[in-house]
């Protein structure tokens, strides 16, 4: 089978303009360059173009089935990429990781009660949370974007007082900061959720983009892990946001609370999603690789770009996703306090490199506390488009 060109690489920034009408190249004006939301600016693996263009062509485009085919394409693809044999008898089919996220919380939780997250983190944790009428109690990351195991002893702690049931929403690997938790980490988790009766439900979307010489860790697969729900899809790995579907995973010892799932809410599904995702799954493995040589190349780029045009603009070379966090408090420009959880672009240094750079970034202060004075950006792109959005960025903050 012939090698898989860097996907990164094969349209130019005009093409792209041309081509595609998605939320990325649609919410800036024309002249900015888009690096905020997490969508790829790669060309789609043949595999899940020939498998959706036949579905079509077939005209079979009727309603989701059991979720089985996904549910068994990402069984092998978890087996051959992370030796994590899972159950397909403990799942089910979702439309995309969020709606499964606040199905499953509501399996766990009552109104009132409260869902620990470590901030900063992607922003609809906070408002999809705060839509079901639940309290959230944040536990910070470390200064090295770890999750703070004594801080979340105590979130556990405030979180259950008086007997109230609590949830751990858990992002893994970790949005924005592209952490990727060791197994040690994920089972001293699990024993503080044990030993709080927290219940822990996971968002393991950007599983599969994992550089070199660093390992994912599937939650369920840890000692302590039985008793919680996973969520997974192809949507982030294989640039499928338009093409949404996930799957839900118990433990074995929450297989009973994923039977309690509401039929109606895999109706959902997209059934065209769904095949798309099992050609991700079953035949999309050579274009991940490529794919992430090619994030890996960007992500150490990214860093020489910052040491020569931002040196005093904080970065640690993310372990895994194709997103960087970026700690621009150096910069000194003010970051209004606001809201977690509405993704923007308008205000603190995003605002200031959208306006002078004429580059988008998502800014800090949606991803709640620990973001402010932070942008995060998105180098899923072409390495022209990666160091023109650098060489911007420093003429914006150069004095004239």
């Amino acid at each position: 089978m012939a090698a898989v060109t860097n996907p990164l690489e094969q349209l130019t920034e005009r093409e792209l303009r041309a081509q595609r009408t998605s939320a990325k190249w649609r919410a800036f004006p024309s002249d900015v360059l888009p690096l905020w939301v997490a969508e790829q600016d790669s060309v789609l693996a043949e595999p899940i173009v020939r498998a959706v263009s036949d579905a079509v062509a077939r005209s079979d485009c009727g309603y989701v089935a059991t979720g089985r085919d996904y549910a068994e394409a990402l069984a092998s693809f978890a087996v051959d990429r992370w030796g994590w044999h899972l159950d397909v008898e403990h799942t089910a089919i979702l439309p995309d990781v969020m709606i499964g996220v606040t199905e499953l919380l509501r399996l766990l939780t009552e109104p009132g009660d409260n869902v620990v997250i470590n901030s900063p983190v992607y922003p609809p944790f906070y408002s999809f949370v705060r839509s079901m009428d639940r309290t959230i109690v944040e536990s910070p990351l470390t200064a090295e974007h770890r999750i703070d195991l004594d801080h979340l002893s105590r979130a556990f702690a405030a979180a259950t007082s008086g007997g109230k049931r609590a949830a751990y929403l858990l992002c893994s690997p970790h949005n924005p900061t592209g952490t990727l938790h060791t197994a040690a980490e994920l089972e001293a988790v699990a024993a503080l959720a044990e030993e709080y009766a927290v219940r822990v439900v996971v968002d393991e979307i950007h599983a599969p983009l994992v550089y070199p010489g660093q390992a994912f860790v599937p939650y369920l697969s840890v000692r302590g892990g039985e008793r919680a729900l996973t969520l997974m899809s192809a949507s982030k790995g294989w640039n499928l946001a338009g093409l949404k579907s996930a799957l839900a995973i118990a433990g074995p010892e929450a297989a009973a609370d994923l039977a309690r799932l509401p039929e109606e809410v895999g109706h959902g599904a997209s059934h065209i999603a769904g095949i798309a995702h099992v050609a991700a799954y079953r035949d999309g493995g050579m274009w991940l690789d490529a794919l992430i040589a090619g994030l890996d190349s960007n992500r150490r780029l990214l860093a020489d770009l910052l040491a020569e045009h931002l040196p005093t603009v904080g970065y640690r070379v993310p372990d895994a996703t194709y997103l960087a966090w970026l700690d621009c408090r150096a910069l000194g420009v003010d970051d209004p306090q606001m809201t977690p959880g509405l993704v923007t672009m308008s205000v603190g240094p995003a605002a200031m490199f959208a306006e002078r750079a004429r580059v988008g970034l998502s800014a800090g202060t949606a991803f709640g506390s620990g973001g402010n004075g932070h942008v995060r950006l998105n180098f899923a792109t072409s390495q022209a488009i990666l160091t023109e959005a650098l060489e911007r960025m420093e003429r914006a903050v150069t004095p004239t």
